[in-house]
């Protein structure tokens, strides 16, 4: 298990050790853990002393963004970018917070950008108590996102205005990588909206009013790009149908010129396998000009189906 902490008392900012903090005294006590085994929940339940009840959720596997108010505490897990490679149906790592007042514990299993962000904050002493401390968190991980979902936005885009049958197959994949992606976005920027909204409204005195303006602007943004997630997914959606229909009239086209030229060939193809049968009685078959005759009434034959074919506008 590794982790950190701070210490924030007036202008005072210390760094102690994780156990070191839980006796520390101040505005703000901030303890956060990287674990991914069993020692993170020996240490939360054993040296930390909390209740099962909040020792599960923050260190539960699979979770998804949501807020709960445990008497005075609030528990809340977000989710937000990571350096780490993450599969295209889970691209967002967790942080999960339990805070009360004057004191906030984080964990996460895989590093999240936004701790990097926030410690920066701490560090540099504009965030003064929990409040502020899940405020700063909410509002870095919205204002990361926000330029990626953008970036799914100006992909779509450019696939739209670049529909041509050349590139059908390499739009396709575009199309959907950018659909898988905004799906994978969408899942958890919904409900952490209204996580976001319900640790707003909640009833705790160490929320204060900008704290929660804060919070309220980071919902109103997550809920932004949530709308816009959804619009390109059904954007994208519309576009692969596209696609798909540009492909299908590509082959279309195609076996119609195949269909043409079998056409032109079958009649000739007949008349020379007529003409080419070793049997006795074939017209002039002793004359000189003979296989200039054949040749000519082949030729003959090709350019009336031709025209045939264009005046009934096959070709089109």
């Amino acid at each position: 298990m590794s982790g950190f902490a701070f210490c924030v008392s007036g202008a005072t900012i210390s760094r102690p050790s994780p156990h070191e903090a839980l006796g520390a005294q101040g505005e703000l006590v901030w303890i956060h853990l990287t674990s991914s085994n069993d020692e993170a929940e020996a240490w939360l339940a054993g040296q930390a002393g909390l209740p099962d009840y909040i020792v599960e959720p923050l260190i539960a596997a699979e979770t998804r963004p949501r807020c709960d108010q445990i008497g005075e505490g609030a528990f809340l897990n977000l989710r937000g970018r990571s350096d780490d490679a993450m599969p295209m149906s889970d691209p967002l790592a967790s942080v999960r917070i339990w805070a009360t007042e004057g004191r906030v514990i984080s964990v996460t299993r895989r590093p999240l950008t936004a701790v990097k962000l926030v410690c920066d904050l701490v560090a540099a002493g504009k965030v003064h108590d929990p409040g502020d401390l899940i405020a700063e968190f909410a509002v870095a991980i919205t204002e990361e996102l926000d330029p990626e979902v953008a970036d799914l936005g100006d992909e779509l885009d450019d696939c739209e205005a670049q529909l041509d049958p050349a590139w059908v197959f390499e739009l396709r994949r575009t199309v959907t990588r950018v659909r898988s992606q905004a799906i994978g976005y969408r899942r958890f920027l919904s409900p952490q909206r209204a996580a976001l909204e319900k640790l707003a409204s909640l009833p705790v005195g160490w929320l204060r009013d900008d704290d929660r303006l804060h919070l309220a602007a980071a919902a109103d943004r997550a809920a932004r790009m949530a709308e816009e997630l959804e619009a390109i997914r059904e954007r994208s959606a519309l576009t692969h149908e596209a696609l798909t229909d540009l492909r299908a009239e590509q082959i279309d086209a195609r076996a119609l010129v195949i269909a043409i030229v079998a056409m032109i060939f079958l009649p000739l193809t007949f008349l020379t396998g007529l003409l080419g049968m070793n049997v006795k009685g074939i017209p002039y078959a002793d004359k000189p000009w003979a296989f200039d005759g054949v040749v000519l009434v082949c030729l003959a034959i090709a350019a009336a189906i031709t025209l045939f074919f264009v005046a009934r506008r096959w070709f089109r």
